[in-house]
C-alpha cells in the first residue's frame, strides 16, 4: 500500500526565522520547558545535521516512553526540515516508517505560515486511514501551538 499522506498548515505572527530557531534549531533546549510531557531531547549520534539521531524521552507515567528521529535535511536558509520518525513507542507497530517535512514561510504581514507534510508508511499488508492518525496529528499541534504561544508572549526570545 501506499502511504497515506497528510498536510497542515498553521499561521503565526511570529517572524519565519524566529520561528525556525526556536522550533527546529533550539528545540532540544526549548521543548522540555515548554512541555511537560517531554523530559529531554538528545544528540545520539552525528552532529545535528543530515543523518543525525536524536531521542526525545517522555516523562514517566506516559504511554510513550521514547521516540527516536532521523533527520533527513535542515536548510537554515529556505527553513524547511525533514526528518523521520525510526525508533520508538509513537511509531506504531503497523507503521514501517514516518516522515516529516516541516517548512517555514514568511507571510507579507510579518509572521510566518508553517506547512508540514507526514507521509505514513505501513508495513507490507497493512492498510491505514487518516483517523488512524489522528493522535500524532494533534500532539504536534500542541508543540506547535506552544511554541508560538512563548514566542508572541516573549518577543525578545530567539530576535
Amino acid at each position: 500500500m501506499d502511504a497515506v499522506t497528510l498536510s497542515a498548515e498553521f499561521p503565526s505572527t511570529v517572524e519565519a526565522a524566529r520561528m525556525f530557531k526556536a522550533l527546529i534549531l533550539d528545540a532540544p533546549n526549548l521543548l522540555p520547558k515548554l512541555m511537560p510531557a517531554i523530559k529531554s531531547i538528545q544528540l545520539v549520534e552525528g552532529n545535528g545535521g543530515p543523518r543525525s539521531i536524536q531521542k526525545i524521552t517522555i516523562v514517566e507515567g506516559d504511554n510513550i516512553k521514547y521516540v527516536k528521529h532521523r533527520i533527513d535535511a535542515i536548510d537554515k536558509e529556505k527553513l524547511i526540515y525533514n526528518y523521520a520518525v525510526i525508533e520508538g513507542d509513537a511509531k506504531p507497530e503497523m507503521l514501517e516508517l514516518i516522515s516529516h517535512e516541516v517548512k517555514i514561510e514568511p507571510t507579507k504581514e510579518g509572521g510566518c505560515k508553517i506547512k508540514s507534510v507526514s507521509k505514513y508508511y505501513p508495513k507490507k499488508g497493512i492498510e491505514i486511514k487518516e483517523e488512524d492518525l489522528k493522535d500524532g496529528r494533534e500532539e504536534a499541534l500542541v508543540i506547535l501551538k506552544g511554541v508560538d504561544a512563548y514566542l508572541v508572549g516573549n518577543p525578545q526570545a530567539y530576535a
